[in-house]
């Protein structure tokens, strides 16, 4: 038997004041794009900002169905807008945050294994790192420079091509 250990590494900040002027305007368009969600049902609304390497920003934020796995995540609203509209341009960064019902959210709100496996694409189909950046209401800030550190072990096109026709 062999072990294996993962290690990730994390970026902290304790104030959004702390974030360069990319970043720090990033993340105030996710949290604009959070306000307009449409969670009636979770009640939970999530904004997401995505930075293309032309400069451009696309917003997104959660849109839930009466039949949930018609919904779709704010992270994959704003991916999938940006890479339909420029789809030669590098995603760079992407900024995610969210707002409670009832209480504020005070920690960084990490992107489930769906948007996760989206943003594993985003990277992968223009081979450049993605930048994540994550916030609640308040609280500390949390960047990924990379997916790797998100997502171990991806599955992802060079795992294809290793085993398939894939190219």
């Amino acid at each position: 038997m062999k072990k294996h250990k993962l290690t990730l590494s994390l970026l902290e900040f304790n104030s959004i004041d702390e974030l360069n002027d990319d970043d720090r305007t990033l993340l105030l368009k996710a949290k604009e794009a959070a306000q307009n969600a449409y969670a009636p049902y979770s009640k939970f609304k999530v904004g997401a900002a995505v930075r293309l390497a032309n400069g451009m920003i696309i917003i997104g934020n959660n849109q839930e169905n009466a039949v949930y796995p018609v919904g779709l995540c704010a992270e994959r609203v704003a991916l999938f807008s940006a890479q339909a509209q420029y789809p030669d341009q590098p995603v760079v960064a992407l900024a995610v945050t969210a707002i409670g019902s009832d209480n504020k959210v005070s920690q960084p709100v990490p992107p489930c294994g769906s948007c996760r496996q989206a943003m594993v694409e985003a990277e992968s189909r223009h081979k450049k790192p993605l930048r994540v950046i994550m916030q609640g209401e308040e609280g500390p800030i949390i960047i990924s420079e990379k997916m790797d550190n998100l997502m171990p072990l991806t599955f992802a096109e060079d795992f294809l091509s290793r085993y398939t026709d894939f190219e």
